[in-house]
């Protein structure tokens, strides 16, 4: 039977979004009616996890389910998909084509093919998807053996998903958080209403965030049959950080070590300040990404693959692609003043003790 009065399911990333709307359910709702989330992609930053799985329990005297994403099936069956389907494949080739983005009209003509069709375009709003030059048995077989040999799950959500894609997510395909987030905490909502829950999912979403949220609603029903509530959605991020504060809760360490926002270290969204800093404080994850990329291009047709593009696009065969946007070509980039020509001091000189884009070092 299911309990009438409405649960709050707080989705619990580590931000200062998602901890002032934790605040904010508990007000409303109280501790016995609150059921906190977080999704584990395996690409946090430590301090993030310390956070969410220490800190923040402790200090809200909740408790903080954790839910992850698990490819070992998707895997398995992208292992039998390599091994019978890509030696056709690769010595057929692929021709090149265009593919039509959402915001341009249906019965706007394709432009003509590019000049070279094996590297990547952009013209109005289409996208060249490059032809594939085709192999021999030998190459093709080459490629097969590779892609086997590291196509096994590690058991780190944000990896296993990349290999099983054979690529990381982008701005066009940034498919990390259907899979990563949205499809673990559905799970975790649909186990509550199975056991009688009558469900509420509180988001921490601002529309000065984005343009995509700026119409977004305080609340709205899903499809799935719960109610999205976001009690801060007409608030600024000033002003979120005040309030959490005003709580006498500390927020996530990292907003004081240079991040305006954290999650994902590193978001393939990152700027070039994002990238700078995490390169100047965290080498490891620098190398913790080095290493991620060359297993998911071994998991690639092409041999290469990268968590960050250059903003100008995402055009050019997969070799030229990683010569200039895998992660040490990018934090090269990320060193320098505008232009990219020229190292600037303030970026490769040792970080500042304390760094607050909300004013938390003074």
């Amino acid at each position: 039977m299911t309990n009438l009065s409405p649960i709050a399911v707080a989705s619990v990333s580590g931000g200062k979004d998602s901890t002032a709307t934790a605040l904010r359910a508990i007000d409303e709702y109280g501790h016995d009616r609150c059921r906190f989330v977080a999704a584990d992609t395996g690409h946090e930053h430590e301090l993030t996890m310390e956070y969410l799985t220490d800190y923040l329990p402790g200090r809200l005297n909740v408790q903080i389910d954790v839910v992850k994403a698990d490819f070992t099936q998707e895997i398995a069956r992208k292992r039998i998909y390599v091994a019978e389907k890509w030696p056709t494949k690769l010595v057929a080739g692929k021709q090149g084509k265009w593919v039509r983005l959402g915001t341009i009209e249906e019965d706007d003509a394709e432009p003509p093919p590019p000049e070279n069709v094996y590297l990547g375009a952009v013209i109005g709003g289409f996208v060249w998807s490059p032809a594939i030059r085709p192999m021999s048995e030998d190459e093709a077989a080459e490629v097969v053996a590779r892609a086997l040999a590291v196509l096994h799950p590690t058991g780190i959500p944000y990896l296993d998903l990349c290999l099983w894609k054979g690529r990381f997510p982008s701005r066009k395909a940034q498919f990390c958080t259907q899979f990563l987030k949205r499809h673990p905490l559905d799970r975790y909502m649909f186990d509550l209403i199975e056991q009688g829950f009558r469900v509420e999912s509180w988001q921490g979403v601002r529309r000065d965030e984005s343009d995509a949220r700026r119409d977004a609603a305080a609340r709205e029903w899903t499809p799935e049959g719960w109610e999205i509530v976001r009690p801060i959605v007409d608030w600024t991020a000033q002003q979120t950080v005040d309030f959490v504060l005003s709580r006498g809760v500390k927020l996530n360490p990292l907003y004081s070590l240079g991040c305006s926002r954290v999650g994902c270290m590193l978001c393939i969204n990152a700027g070039k300040d994002e990238i700078a800093n995490a390169a100047r404080r965290w080498p490891h994850h620098i190398e913790r990404i080095r290493g991620m990329e060359w297993l998911v291009g071994q998991a690639s047709k092409m041999g290469f693959s990268t968590l960050l593009h250059h903003s100008d696009g995402e055009g050019g065969n997969a070799e030229f692609a990683y010569r200039h946007c895998n992660i040490d070509a990018m934090v090269d980039w990320a060193k320098t003043s505008r232009g990219g020509k020229q190292y600037d001091m303030l970026r490769v000189a040792p970080p500042p003790t304390c760094s607050s884009v909300y004013g938390l070092c003074e």
